[in-house]
């Protein structure tokens, strides 16, 4: 089950200037929204889909915008808060819509914040709400971290999915975090792939045995170490099919038996597990059972690829040169345009994980002051070579950077006109530039 985490907008505008320009703008602030053209279309779609506001003209190409209301009122029940946009002359109209139940009207011409503000008050978010992005900037890391905010409150059976050194355990961490943030509960991390079958029982479970002279020894398994925090187990589908129905057990029923123990062992703890691997395909082919696989997925995040969240790599390299730098008290403080560029073509097949790693070798073996390509790997891919770079190319990787590195300060809602006056230009400079150097419109709630 995937979890909605951004506030659903309808946009009911013939105008394509207009329209284009609202739905944009709507993007950019976080706001997932739906365009529609005409009454009909509207009419049609509406009532298949949930939406936490209705933004309408009132003039449309087909039917009013009051007979779509009529219409929709007759047809769902109750409606969403509905916003009328109409002319100056029309205010009689938007009256009368308002005593009929519409919840608003603004009218022609309007400033677009203004516009924004009822929005956000129809959603009760407010401008303010905002945050230092812990996951990343990218528009995926920035959905997901959202969604740990509406998991924090819930005791679900999460499952994460991702490739090998996508980030798994520390968005693990980061729900633990989100639930428990004084910091005292515990979170155990426990790779079932890297024990063997009778090892990984007892690593789970625990174990008790008796010495030679008779003295009972325990030893707690993750199960219990975990108990009143989270237990995060990565690599799920490792285990081996004869222990899947006692873990099963134990998930579902939150009590456990240690290893040559009888004793039953109540606990109360979060389970998130993980896998890079296809639970479902394992599951029909018979290598993991179906049982245990629905139990576990409750809920569903998956951490996409670093080569297809792009926006990620710099900021979290800036974060790890950081990090590395007061570790080790490195000369590199910063990366060059060079490495920029690299960082920013080169895959990263082994994901953020890989990207640490350079990371550290650079500090560690890098020259004084900025980061080159060359300090990354002990051996730079031919096909990386950055001899030859243009002062274009020099300028769009720092211009790029810089945008989102204020963008990023300015997260939330009404984040473009506070990052545009930050940058000293206006609203539709910084679109442009966003849409000129590609940086995508990220979900922020």
């Amino acid at each position: 089950m995937i979890v909605a985490v951004r506030p659903r907008l309808c946009l009911i505008e013939d105008e394509e200037i207009v329209g284009e320009a609202l739905a944009d703008r709507f993007g950019l602030e976080g706001y997932a929204c739906d365009w529609f053209r005409t009454g009909g279309e509207a009419l049609l779609e509406m009532p298949r889909r949930h939406y936490d506001v209705v933004v309408s003209d009132i003039h449309l190409p087909d039917l009013s915008g009051e007979a779509v209301y009529e219409s929709l009122s007759r047809k769902m029940a109750p409606l969403p808060p509905y916003l009328f946009i109409t002319g100056y002359g029309e205010i009689n109209q938007a009256v009368r819509l308002l005593k009929l139940g519409a919840t608003d009207y603004i009218t022609k011409p309007f400033e677009i914040e203004a516009l924004l503000e009822k929005v956000r008050s129809l959603t009760g978010v407010a401008a303010s709400e905002s945050q230092e992005p812990q996951l990343g900037v990218s528009p995926a890391m920035r959905q997901l971290e959202a969604t740990l905010a509406r998991l924090s409150s819930a005791g679900s059976n999460v499952l994460i999915t991702g490739e090998q050194g996508v980030g798994k355990e520390r968005l693990a961490f980061a729900l633990h975090r989100k639930r428990h943030a004084d910091g005292s509960r515990p979170f155990i991390a426990l790779n079932c792939g890297a024990y063997a079958e009778r090892a990984l029982e007892a690593e789970l479970f625990g174990q008790e045995k008796r010495s030679q002279d008779g003295a009972l020894q325990l030893r707690k398994g993750a199960f219990e170490l975990a108990d009143g925090g989270t237990l995060f187990l990565d690599e799920i589908g490792d285990v081996p099919q004869s222990l899947q129905g006692r873990l099963l057990s134990a998930v579902q029923e939150r009590v456990l038996v240690r290893l040559g123990g009888e004793k039953r062992i109540p606990v109360d703890l979060h389970i998130v597990c993980a896998s890079q691997q296809d639970l479902r395909k394992m599951a029909e082919r018979g290598a993991f059972r179906e049982d245990l696989y629905y139990f576990i997925n409750v809920v569903r995040l998956h951490v996409p690829p670093l080569r297809e969240r792009k926006e990620d790599i710099l900021w979290l390299a800036q974060r790890l040169l950081e990090e590395c730098a007061g570790q080790r008290r490195s000369g590199a403080t910063s990366l060059s345009a060079g490495a920029q560029r690299f960082m920013l073509e080169y895959p990263w097949p082994g994901n953020v994980r890989e990207l640490r790693s350079a990371i550290e070798r650079a500090c560690l073996f890098g020259a004084q002051g900025a980061i080159q390509p060359e300090s990354l790997f002990e051996e730079l891919p031919p096909a990386f070579d950055t001899a030859q770079e243009t002062l274009d190319e020099h300028l769009r990787i720092f211009e790029r950077q810089y945008i989102l590195r204020v963008l990023t300060t300015h997260e939330g809602y009404g984040r473009i006109t506070r990052a545009a006056a930050t940058l000293g230009i206006s609203r539709k400079n910084l679109w442009e530039r966003m849409r000129r150097l590609d940086i995508a419109a990220s979900g922020d709630g």
